[in-house]
């Protein structure tokens, strides 16, 4: 071993018998021990680092625990992989220095002050979950994506651009093109018994920006707006960032709790109410219907707007046809939201709302003022799908691919015969299902799970972040349908392997 080499082994050998003291994980412990090394220029850049293999032998760890701690320290560019011969401490150096050229350039008093509702963001955006991770392993959100028609899509987009012409590259419509909407319209009566005309549907990018425009519609600083608890993470962010006031209402297996609904906005003038009454998130609960009546009369003694995310309602609904929120509003106060991400695939980045009247300018504004218009390429190609009976076939395939998926997640678990997580969705009633922990763990443990699935190639997502007050349980929300059939016995054990591991 070379002079350099031997006393990089020596560095990293002190650092990781003191990191796991305090680390039980010994891959984490190597992994902090090595990069407090790196941080602190005891390793400096360019420098080599022990092969695997040998520097498993040193420690007395197994070469797996030592791959898992050098891929973390890839993935955060710490390290560099020399092709044929080991790995290298990274140089960074020209990083370091345009870093401290900026900063020394210029101080954060050389700036105008970022606006209260942008630091408001800035401080909310990790509420966000974000799928900009590889892995789509149990990822929630995502539809059986290997079931969507691609061929059909595929000709429709080749016809549109077949025939186009050179006018209808100008820009489109800010609400929508009229096809589309038409279409909608049209699917609306069929599935849900929705009447509405054209006019009020709003073409969007998906649910989130519904929300956001609504909010910019709506909500001045210290309004009170209500949602579920739990609930998104991206809702309450959103309305977070806008410094309105959250009230947080609890959920049981009818939905919203009216009870306390009721008690806790009795001194207050809510202008939102935000509830995804066919498909609670992330509980699963469908919202009866007493209920759905006992919401659309608060919200006309508090004139309030209701905000009905329908985000899943074609998944696990064939068998319950309660009518919407919107049917029984006969105030016109119901805000409908739909998707089209969740059901095709995530990148599509297509929805719609329905918005009452009083709105319909207001969001158009906004939309002028921000995004436009959503490409009307994809808006035309989405109204012949609906239109030529593509959607329905899809759905109705994508329903069986998923709930299929769903029973073989389901039987390798009650094979494994785990104690260690509660199911709350045990019959097929979503795209997604939820793991409470049994125990309950702390917030933090619940991170490291996630944090150790992620190296497994499995993304999930921690339900703790859907609380909006400290009243929380911790969990996992899995998104069973990602994955093909065969696939998903195995990533499921190694999801229950981890769990155990860091429950016991």
């Amino acid at each position: 071993m070379n002079t350099n080499l031997a006393y990089a082994s020596e560095r990293i050998v002190e650092a990781f018998h003191r990191q796991v003291e305090i680390t039980p994980k010994k891959y984490t412990a190597l992994y902090l021990a090595i990069k407090q090394c790196i941080k602190s220029e005891d390793l400096p850049a360019n420098w080599d680092i022990p092969a695997t293999r040998k520097l498993s032998e040193t420690l007395g760890i197994s070469r797996t625990t030592v791959i898992t701690a050098y891929e973390l320290l890839l993935l955060e560019k710490l390290i560099i992989a020399k092709p044929g011969s080991g790995y290298k401490i990274a140089d960074n150096t020209d990083e370091k220095e345009i870093e401290s050229e900026l900063q020394s350039e210029k101080t954060p008093a050389s700036y105008p002050a970022i606006s209260q509702k942008g630091q408001a963001f800035l401080e909310n955006v990790g509420l966000l979950n974000r799928g900009e991770d590889a892995g789509i392993a149990f990822k929630p959100g995502l539809p059986p994506i290997d079931s969507f028609p691609i061929n059909k899509w595929k000709n429709l987009l080749n016809v549109y651009w077949r025939y186009i012409r050179s006018s209808d590259l100008s820009y489109g419509q800010t609400t929508g093109t009229y096809h589309l909407k038409e279409q909608i319209t049209n699917y609306l009566k069929v599935s849900r018994a929705i009447k509405v005309s054209p006019e009020q549907i709003i073409i969007v990018s998906g649910s989130l920006q519904s929300i956001y425009l609504v909010a910019s519609a709506v909500i001045d600083v210290d309004d009170a707006v209500v949602v579920e608890n739990p609930t998104f993470p991206n809702v309450h962010s959103i309305f977070k960032s806008f410094r309105s006031k959250l009230i947080p209402i609890s959920i049981d297996e009818e939905g919203l709790k009216i009870d306390e609904l009721k008690r806790q906005t009795k001194y207050e003038k809510p202008k939102i109410i935000h509830l995804t009454p066919s498909n609670h998130y992330p509980l699963g609960s469908k919202m009866s219907l007493n209920r759905r009546k006992s919401i659309v009369q608060w919200a006309s003694e508090n004139k309030a707007y209701i905000i009905e995310n329908d985000y899943e309602h074609e998944v696990g609904n064939d068998s319950v046809r309660l009518p919407s929120i919107y049917n029984l509003d006969t105030e016109n106060r119901t805000i409908y939201l739909g998707t089209f991400n969740r059901l095709l695939y995530p990148s599509i980045r297509l929805g719609f709302m329905i918005v009452p009247k009083p709105l319909v300018h207001v969001i158009q504004a906004l939309q002028e003022h921000s995004h436009r218009f959503v490409a009307p390429s994809i808006q035309i190609v989405m109204g012949q799908f609906i239109e030529k009976n593509f959607l329905y076939q899809h759905l109705e395939n994508m329903v069986e691919v998923a709930k299929k998926r769903f029973n073989i997640f389901m039987q390798t678990i009650e094979n494994e015969n785990t104690n260690k997580v509660r199911i709350l969705q045990n019959s097929f009633c979503s795209l997604h299902t939820t793991l409470v922990f049994q125990p309950q763990i702390s917030r933090k443990k619940e991170k490291q799970i996630i944090s150790e699935l992620a190296n497994e190639g499995i993304s999930v997502f921690p339900l703790s972040k859907c609380y909006v007050n400290n009243s929380v349980e911790t969990g996992l929300i899995v998104g069973f349908s990602t994955l093909r059939s065969s696939q998903i016995p195995e990533k499921t054990k190694i999801l229950l392997r981890t769990i155990t591991e860091n429950t016991t």
